[in-house]
């Protein structure tokens, strides 16, 4: 059964900002790998809009937000219509707020895909106010939502709005439709010819913008730049409110009686876009505000090999974006000598600039290909539906272990798995400053690497989804911080029919704080377990449910918490006493002082208490 899927967008293609043309090629996308995605979105209803676009008409913009007043009753029609399992919804978007208020809406899971904050802005105050009204709101639904998608770790790491659900987010970079070039049609072709003309004949270096004219996009900077560059022309695509400003400012730093040096040419259409982009011999993009959260049309430079020049703009997503492809050069945030003087370098060393162009284009198909990029999200979907399983649930099993700077032990800890249990090992590198990740590969490990630090838990969760979305029947996680002993993996998988969850126990070096704890907790839940915080553990496949569900992700550690919620779901525990043969450090910060424990007990009893219905005697045993 495939999966439906309901975005909730800003607009869509023709209108080709970044936001739209990443929504039209992941729709796309989607129903080519057999998901049936729709999209409701602003604007007028076009005749060859496909059957699964619907558009909401607006009636005027406030403070760059468009209001369409249908918009609640269309999404309300929508998802009556669709049933959809997943709500996708990309924001910054005013008129998505109204799931909020929708029952049908809270009955499905939320995706939140984080296309740019909204900048509290030092140049628009008309923003900085509206945003005051906005953003209650705009919390209410990243808390409703299971699932956060920023663009890229930088804008993560910078953004106060996802600051509070840093737990929720996920970083998935967004990719463009590498299988279509550039329009090969004889509209295409004629743009071409017409591009190649748009600059003045004599022009030694021809320079290309992108964007709408509006005061994020830096365009004064690049027009201030320019003007003392003799032999270079600047041209600026796009359309805005600040287009009578920007030819003041343009007719201001004219050369003399000579041409003005950067002209605006206006709106392009998707082959004008590409000719202008194949023509061109640098791609410049100087946005001052995190608004430019990531640059779609960095990528769409990068398709022609053209080496791209941005802003070093500190939070945003662009310079990472550039640097990761090494297609280009940062210049710092509005100086325009340092932007005179890096156009003045690409222009003169040509194979700088060849290398620089050469080295987008192979990156694209690597890092930023919409392809994979609608293989991890739809991996996120079903993660969110439990009950729309992969179409094979294989009996294999998965061995997924959980690193860092772990280089003396990990090649051993692969091929034992490998060796006593016929399994397929996934390792989780969480940040690792040695030869952990490398090592593992070697080994012919699968290796996951989060991009940004995780807790123990937060690791194997991640191993714990791979193996969700791959069908795999039994996981064993290992921990590799904690206690476990690979050469036990028999014994342990031999209790895999006695419990849905199987816990492994090492009654060697169980330290007093440990003993305390545990019979505390013992008491305090009903468990008969003599360790919690095991990371040597087995999962089925509907343990595996529970252990990467919205509420596992929201804890610490795997262990009360998980337990408790297996439980509540009527699964079964168990344990299964191992030897420790091989003596080993154990690296867990939980027991490393009585503070620590203390917190640690503390906060594992408050959670108990919230999550078991049972009632503790009045007194405990003694």
């Amino acid at each position: 059964m495939a999966l439906r899927i309901l975005h909730v967008g800003k607009y869509y293609p023709p209108y080709r900002g970044g936001m739209e043309v990443f929504l039209d090629d992941l729709l796309n996308e989607q129903r080519r790998q057999g998901i049936d995605a729709h999209a409701l979105v602003h604007g007028d209803p076009l005749p060859d809009d496909p059957p699964w676009v619907v558009r909401v008409p607006v009636q005027f913009n406030l403070s760059y937000a468009p209001i369409a007043l249908g918009f609640r009753t269309a999404l309300n029609r929508a998802i009556d219509r669709i049933q959809p399992d997943v709500l996708h919804i990309h924001m910054p978007n005013n008129s998505a707020l109204w799931a909020l208020t929708l029952p049908g809406a809270r009955k499905v899971p939320w995706v939140v895909h984080w296309h740019s904050d909204v900048v509290v802005s030092n140049i628009k105050w008309s923003v900085a106010l509206a945003y005051m009204a906005y953003r209650p709101f705009e919390q209410a639904l990243l808390e409703r939502s299971q699932q956060i998608f920023a663009t890229s770790p930088p804008y993560l790491q910078a953004s106060a709005a996802l600051k509070p659900w840093r737990d929720k987010c996920e970083v998935v970079p967004l990719g463009i439709n590498l299988r279509a070039a550039a329009p090969d049609t004889p509209a295409a072709s004629a743009a071409s010819v017409q591009a190649g003309s748009q600059w003045r004949e004599g022009t030694q270096f021809k320079l290309l913008s992108i964007g709408r004219l509006t005061y994020y996009k830096g365009f004064e900077t690049l027009i201030r730049a320019v003007s003392e560059l003799p032999g270079v022309e600047l041209l600026i695509a796009g359309e805005g409110e600040l287009r009578e400003e920007l030819q003041a400012l343009i007719e201001r730093h004219r050369p003399g009686n000579g041409p003005p040096a950067v002209r605006l040419v206006g709106e392009v259409d998707e082959a004008e876009k590409h000719a202008l982009l194949q023509a061109c011999d640098l791609f410049c993009l100087a946005s001052r505000e995190r608004t430019e959260a990531f640059g779609i049309v960095l990528l769409e430079a990068m398709q022609h090999a053209r080496a791209c020049l941005v802003t070093d703009l500190p939070g945003s997503g662009m310079p990472w974006v550039v640097a990761q492809a090494q297609a280009g050069m940062h210049v710092p945030f509005e100086d325009i000598a340092a932007w005179r003087s890096a156009i003045a370098r690409l222009q003169h060393d040509v194979d700088l600039r060849h290398r620089l162009g050469q080295s987008g284009a192979r990156s694209l198909h690597r890092l930023f290909s919409i392809v994979p990029c609608t293989k991890t999200i739809t991996r996120h979907y079903r993660v969110l539906t439990p009950g729309m399983r992969p179409a094979e649930v294989r009996d294999d099993l998965l061995v997924v272990i959980s690193a860092r700077n772990n280089e003396q032990d990990i090649a051993r800890l692969i091929r034992r798995a490998q060796a006593l249990a016929k399994a397929e090992v996934v390792v989780v590198d969480n940040r690792s400053t040695d030869a952990t990740c490398h090592i593992a590969e070697q080994c012919g490990a699968k290796v996951l690497r989060p991009l940004l630090e995780m807790t123990n838990w937060g690791s194997l969760q991640t191993g714990l989804r791979y193996a969700q979305a791959h069908g795999f029947g039994t996981v064993v996680t290992i921990d590799a911080e904690g206690r476990y002993e690979v050469e036990e993996l028999p014994a342990l998988l031999s209790a895999r029919g006695q419990a849905d969850v199987v816990v492994a126990y090492f009654a060697q070096r169980n330290s007093f704080m440990r003993r305390i704890a545990w019979r505390w907790l013992r008491w305090l839940t009903g468990f008969e377990l003599r360790d919690f915080v095991s990371g040597f553990r087995l999962y089925n496949r509907d343990a595996l449910q529970v252990a990467t569900s919205t509420e596992a992700t929201m804890l610490d550690h795997q262990d009360i918490g998980t337990l408790l919620l297996i439980r509540r779901q009527g699964l079964r525990i168990s344990e299964q006493p191992l030897t420790l043969h091989s003596p080993r450090v154990d690296r867990s910060k939980i027991f490393r002082s009585w503070g620590n424990a203390v917190r640690y007990i503390a906060t594992s009893s408050l959670l108990s208490i919230a999550l078991t219905k049972r009632k503790p005697p009045r007194t405990p045993p003694l």
